[in-house]
């Protein structure tokens, strides 16, 4: 994949001694990424003409590289191909995504004279490049590998070199040399804090700050998880009297990930700060069965209208959905199908839907590869999701195999988002999201429009700036602090209150934490939007209380916390968690004083609420009113109380007084 292309890019030869022609040797100057690793390539003109070739490097131990050629991939798919394309649906979904790799040739390099300028190195073998000095005529660089080879300087004769660097800084941390300004340093950070990233994510890497942009959840969970105490010592140093590392430390390396992330380091202007606040006893919550085809047929009017919707989605809240039902069910839940909408309504809705999708298909089925080089966001968009497609869970057999048509359906679907929703188009973890929709609804049309409804709920976590995962990190602290401050002040303590490991939770919704069968149910309670908004925090709340004794007790660092969080995948236990989260909730209801900053986080009312720290001690009590009570208003359903025992008599929400409670410190 080309990164950055520029012509008019010379090498002089002889420059100074004679105003021959051919002391200026003009050339095109590349980056490819290819197979995880960076390329720069600089080649005279000549060399450049057969785009439609593809070179391959071959480094010999001077790290000067030479070329071979590979000859032209044999076999190509004739002209006729391209124009196939029909208007039926069915011969759109014929076409396959996949790709033939191509093979280093045997064919002899060509060569000329001008041909022993080229050369070729990969960015991880770079350690310097040199600048001109402003104002002396054409922009040049001078690259300088590790090995001490110095690259002939490159005159760019049209434009200037910015953009190069731009480019490069994508991959590398660039900075200036304390004795030259004119010199750029490559990974000029300290040395083995830059080994201690590379073994952490066991590749090579040209800078975490890019892995986690690129590839968030991946970076901070998985990644993250493999730190040692070398990590420490990197930070740290060898001074003892160093060892306690302030906060900010690790605060200015996230905020490089994610900028604008500030979470508890320091009180900002403008922000309430959250005081110490007797939550009061948390109530015992129970769980009921899954709601069944009969109870849901039994809501269905003649036309097919859902009746008593507010009382089905709170059925749906404490029990979730029977599989049989999830199929019908997810479209209303996720906005696809009205809640009001007739059968004979949906049946028309459904018609119109599989038209505009197959259409979609249908743009990026019909661009050739001429033109998929043109277009270099649609080839980034493919490049994604064929490598996040092939990462997918394969532990439900819909997706077993490497040509398991289940996987064939998510690429598809993908691909025809990005034209969707081109703007957004692909982020590594969207596939995530979409995997278990179409094992549920078996179909790609319901698939693809149930994953559009959820994408509108999700888009603020793949936007570029984050911002949606910025917010959500900042209230989660917000609502952890109130509930447990003496936990909140632990995490702190050892570099872990910006609550980045919670990242992959938030990003793609527990997708990674839960079995692919819980998160089904879990996903399906979320959508509800009950009891409160947010609850998705207040589930990161009781996944992190229940795990609160085991940090605290066992003096958990910030490798170890790291280390605990991510083996908890596939560990936690969905129905216990949902319990909790709903306790939490009715807790804060029920709390007469919560702060008005938790009562926005939560959705519960916009009216006055008076904090704690509220400068009018006369005035005390007349802003303060009760939170709203809980959204559930019937008590006769049968329930599954924490414990997993069913219990068909009619739910009862009591106060405990002991257990289940997260007492502030």
């Amino acid at each position: 994949m080309i990164i950055y292309e520029q012509e008019g890019v010379y090498i002089h030869s002889s420059c100074g001694k004679t105003n021959d022609q051919d002391s200026l040797i003009s050339g095109i100057l590349r980056v490819l990424e290819k197979d995880a690793e960076v390329i720069v390539d600089w080649r005279p003109l000549d060399d450049a003409l057969d785009s439609s070739s593809i070179l391959y490097a071959r480094k010999d131990s001077s790290s000067v590289v030479e070329w071979t050629q590979a000859p032209k991939e044999r076999g190509h798919r004739g002209s006729e191909h391209l124009n196939s394309y029909e208007a039926e649906w069915d011969m759109v979904n014929t076409v396959s995504f996949k790709r033939k790799p191509h093979t280093n040739g045997d064919a002899p390099s060509h060569r000329n004279e001008k041909s022993k300028w080229s050369f070729l190195f990969s960015l991880t073998d770079l350690k310097s490049i040199k600048q001109n000095k402003e104002g002396m005529g054409w922009s040049y660089l001078v690259f300088c590998l590790k090995d001490d080879v110095v690259l002939p300087a490159l005159h760019f004769h049209q434009g200037d070199s910015k953009l190069l660097i731009e480019s490069l800084e994508k991959y590398v941390v660039l900075c200036e040399s304390p004795q030259d300004k004119r010199t750029l340093l490559v990974n000029c950070q300290n040395k083995s804090l830059s080994q201690s990233f590379e073994n952490l994510l066991d590749e090579p890497a040209y800078g975490l700050i890019q892995k986690i942009k690129k590839d968030p959840y991946t970076a901070t969970m998985i990644g993250f998880s493999k730190v040692t105490n070398y990590i420490f010592d990197s930070l740290r140093g060898s001074d003892p009297s160093t060892h306690h590392r302030p906060p900010s430390e690790m605060a200015d390396f996230l905020s490089d990930a994610i900028p604008g992330l500030k979470i508890n380091q320091q009180e900002e202007p403008g922000f309430e700060v959250i005081t110490r606040i007797d939550l009061g006893e948390r109530p015992v919550v129970q769980r009921r069965e899954p709601v069944s085809l009969e109870e849901w047929n039994k809501n269905i009017d003649s036309e097919g209208r859902i009746l008593n919707v507010d009382n089905m989605k709170q059925m749906i809240f404490r029990g979730g959905l029977s599989h049989a039902l999830r199929k019908q069910a997810w479209k209303f839940l996720l906005g696809y199908f009205p809640w009001d909408s007739t059968k004979e309504e949906r049946t028309q809705l459904q018609k119109q839907k599989t038209d505009e999708y197959f259409r979609m298909k249908l743009q990026w089925k019909s661009v050739s590869q001429e033109q998929e080089k043109r277009n270099s966001r649609l080839r980034d968009y493919r490049s994604l999701i064929e490598k996040d497609v092939n990462r997918t869970d394969r532990t439900n057999k819909f997706y077993e195999g490497q040509d398991n048509p289940g996987l064939i359906l998510l690429h598809d679907i993908l691909m025809t988002y990005c034209m969707y929703d081109f703007d957004l188009g692909y982020v590594q973890g969207m596939s995530d999201l979409l995997s278990p929709l179409l094992y549920v609804m078996e179909n790609e049309v319901d698939a693809f429009w149930c994953f559009a409804s959820y994408m509108d709920q999700m888009h603020q976590n793949f936007e570029e700036q984050m911002q949606g995962m910025k917010t959500q990190l900042i209230q989660l602290s917000t609502l952890l602090r109130l509930l447990d401050s003496g936990f909140c002040s632990y995490l702190e303590s050892q570099d872990s209150g910006y609550l980045y490991f919670c990242f992959r939770w938030l990003l793609i919704r527990f997708k990674r934490e839960f079995s692919f069968l819980d998160i089904l149910r879990l996903w399906e309670v979320m959508w509800t939007e009950l009891p409160c908004k947010n609850f998705h925090l207040l589930l990161c709340c009781a996944i992190l209380e229940s795990e609160k004794q085991q940090i605290m007790e066992k003096h958990y660092g910030f490798n170890e916390i790291l280390k605990h969080i991510n083996e908890l995948s596939l560990k936690i236990d969905v129905e216990d968690i949902l319990c909790k989260a709903e306790a939490i909730s009715l807790q804060m209801v029920k709390c007469k004083e919560l702060p008005q900053a938790v009562c926005e986080i939560l959705g519960l009312q916009d009216s006055e609420v008076t904090t704690p720290d509220s400068d009018d001690d006369e005035e005390e009590n007349v802003g303060m009113t009760p939170c709203p009570t809980s959204a559930f208003q019937s008590n006769t359903l049968p329930t599954l109380a924490a414990s997993g025992v069913r219990d068909d008599s009619p739910a009862q929400t009591s106060v405990s007084s002991d257990g289940c409670r997260l007492t502030p410190a």
